[in-house]
């Protein structure tokens, strides 16, 4: 036969109890979405660049700058850090320091780039918002309404089968080239895009408990996809409005150094490039500054929405 075991003491029942209380339990404190955010180097980096940008953008006319337009073609091909002079629009020529140099009508390339990083950040973020809106519409139809699911992705298909510059640039030429025209034609190609990522989160929301339970109360359709199915698309698709605005800005500078975007008289990173690139082998600042910001901006707003998918992502979060 088997030995009893002896029963435990009190002094050993009381470690136990002790043991398996809940205040002696290890507590670990679940840190939240803006706590992940905070702590990502990529968000920290690519946020503030970006915030530098902004102040840069805001407060352009306090920066040492002069009207982007006005010319002088005494100045022309001037150095960086030569100084020279700049006529007004009341004809009377102030001196004037062109800190990044001037170009070939003698405009001062520091002002054109400072006041080019408004029409950057504008383009960007018009872009990504028009993108947004319209492809969270479309993807919301297409996820939760069968019937419509069907020939509304055919039509997305068929759109995202053209090359988005191509479009861009077909948009551009059918109107005039405006500010609000470059936006449109940039935010089209990218509509597919957010519909189909808004589209594959509600085929997967929709099959949850508390949807099905909504629809067995009879909640109307619009409220189920505005109360229930879009505040849990709202972390994927702000990392997608990030790098669709990074698109953006890369797109009109590519369509502004074409010369089929923004016009000429209009000061973007893309209009000084292409002003520049016929002396680029005697003068490559014209080229080298507005590229250094475009490069920063693209970069900075990549970065950012990098650290915000790894740490909003709950796939990648698990990672960090």
């Amino acid at each position: 036969m088997a030995a009893k075991l002896a029963p435990p003491s009190p002094a050993e029942e009381e470690a136990l109890f002790a043991a398996l209380s809940v205040e002696s339990a290890a507590v670990v404190e679940q840190q939240s979405a803006w706590q992940r955010v905070r702590r990502n180097l990529s968000v920290r980096i690519g946020g503030t660049v970006l915030a530098v940008l902004v102040l840069i953008a805001l407060l352009a006319p306090w920066l040492g700058t002069v009207d982007p337009s006005l010319f002088d073609p005494a100045s022309r091909d001037l150095l960086p850090g030569k100084a020279g002079e700049i006529t007004t629009l009341e004809g009377e020529s102030l001196k004037h320091t062109f800190l990044m140099g001037s170009d070939s009508f003698g405009r001062d390339i520091y002002s054109r780039v400072i006041y080019g990083t408004q029409v950057s950040l504008i383009v960007g973020l018009a872009t990504a918002v028009v993108a947004l809106a319209f492809g969270i519409a479309l993807g919301l139809c297409s996820g939760f309404l069968r019937w419509l699911d069907g020939p509304l992705m055919r039509v997305m298909d068929g759109v995202m089968a053209i090359p988005a510059i191509l479009i861009a640039i077909a948009l551009v030429a059918m109107w005039r080239g405006s500010l609000l025209t470059v936006v449109v034609a940039i935010a089209i190609p990218e509509i597919p895009r957010v519909t189909r990522l808004v589209r594959s989160l509600v085929l997967t929301i929709r099959e949850e408990p508390y949807v099905e339970a909504a629809i067995s109360l009879g909640t109307p359709t619009w409220l189920i996809m505005l109360r229930h199915i879009l505040p849990n698309c709202v972390a994927p698709l702000v990392v997608q409005g990030t790098f669709i605005c990074a698109s953006g800005i890369l797109v009109e500078a590519i369509l502004s150094f074409l010369g089929v975007g923004l016009p000429p008289d209009i000061p973007t990173w893309g209009n000084v490039m292409a002003e520049g690139r016929a002396q680029f082998n005697e003068y490559p600042h014209n080229i080298f500054f507005p590229g250094v910001f475009l490069a920063i901006t693209v970069l900075a707003v990549n970065m950012l929405g990098d650290g915000l998918r790894d740490t909003l992502d709950p796939k990648m979060a698990k990672r960090v």
